[in-house]
C-alpha cells in the first residue's frame, strides 16, 4: 500500500518525523473519500466511487418496496417521500431523481437484496439506522404502519444487516404499544432502574444526532427525531417508576 511505502521513504530521507509525514500523505492517496448522495461520507478506492445519482435511485427503489407493501401505491407515502428527497437534495435535483422513480414504482421489479448489498458496501452503520428510520417514515406518513409493511420493512432490514434489537427499537418509535418504551431502550420490562438508566445512556449514544454529521441536515434532523424518541421512552419509564 502506497502508505506504507512513504512512510519508509519518508524515515529514509528525515527519520521518525519524515515517516509519519509519509504515512499520513500516503493514506490521502491510498483512498478517496467522496460525498454519495443524501450526504452520505464514505472512503472507497478509487475503482469503487459512485455517483450521487446511483444511491438516489437505489434509495428511491427501497422506498417503492415500502410503498407499494400493502398492494396499492398511497399518495400520501409518495409525497413523503417526495418532500424529503426535496429537503435532502433541493427541488430540482429532486425532481429529476422522481421523473426516474415513477418509472421505477410502476413498471420496474425492484431486488431489495442486490439493493441492500450496494448500500452496505458503500454506508456506515448509523447511516443505515437512518435509511431504515426512513421506510418506517414513510410507511407511517398515512397515519398508519400496516403489518404488511412492517414485514417488508423487517426483511428489507435484514438485508442492510441491521441486528434485530436495533430493528425493534426503531418499529417501537412508530408501534405504540404497552411496551414500546422499553423495546425502544432494548431493554425488558422487568429491567432494574440502573438497568434502565445504562440502557438510556447506550441508546442516547447509539442515536445521538452527531454519528450523521457526515450526512445532510434532513438526514441529521432524522438522528434528532431518533434521539428524541429515546428521551420520551426513558422520561416515560422514569415516570412510570417514579425514578428520579
Amino acid at each position: 500500500m502506497i502508505k506504507w511505502f512513504a512512510a519508509v521513504l519518508g524515515y529514509i530521507f528525515f527519520r521518525f518525523p519524515g515517516a509519519v509525514l509519509g504515512f499520513i500523505v500516503g493514506s490521502l492517496l491510498d483512498a478517496t473519500t467522496i460525498k454519495t448522495s443524501g450526504g452520505f461520507k464514505q472512503v472507497f478506492t478509487q475503482q469503487e466511487q459512485v455517483t450521487p445519482k446511483d444511491f438516489e435511485l437505489n434509495l428511491l427503489s427501497l422506498s417503492s418496496i415500502v410503498i407499494k407493501a400493502d398492494g396499492h401505491i398511497n399518495e400520501t407515502e409518495l409525497n413523503y417521500v417526495r418532500q424529503y428527497f426535496v429537503s435532502a437534495y433541493g427541488k430540482e435535483r429532486a425532481n429529476a431523481t422522481f421523473r426516474t422513480f415513477n418509472e421505477i414504482i410502476k413498471n420496474r421489479q425492484v431486488s431489495a437484496p442486490r439493493i441492500c448489498m450496494y448500500i452496505n458496501q458503500h454506508t456506515r452503520y448509523p447511516s443505515r439506522l437512518q435509511i431504515l428510520h426512513f421506510l418506517f417514515g414513510i410507511a407511517n406518513a398515512d397515519g398508519h404502519v400496516s403489518q404488511s409493511e412492517a414485514e417488508e420493512i423487517r426483511r428489507i432490514a435484514g438485508f442492510l444487516r441491521i441486528n434485530f434489537r436495533d430493528f425493534e427499537s426503531i418499529k417501537a418509535m412508530f408501534f405504540k404499544t404497552g411496551d414500546h418504551a422499553y423495546k425502544i431502550l432494548e431493554i425488558d420490562k422487568n429491567a432494574s432502574d440502573s438497568e434502565v438508566k445504562k440502557a438510556f445512556r447506550t441508546m442516547a449514544k447509539k442515536y445521538h444526532p452527531d454519528k450523521v454529521q457526515h450526512m445532510e441536515e434532513v438526514h441529521i434532523k432524522g438522528a434528532e427525531a431518533k434521539f428524541k424518541e429515546v428521551q420520551k421512552a426513558y422520561d416515560q419509564i422514569k415516570k412510570e417508576r417514579g425514578m428520579s
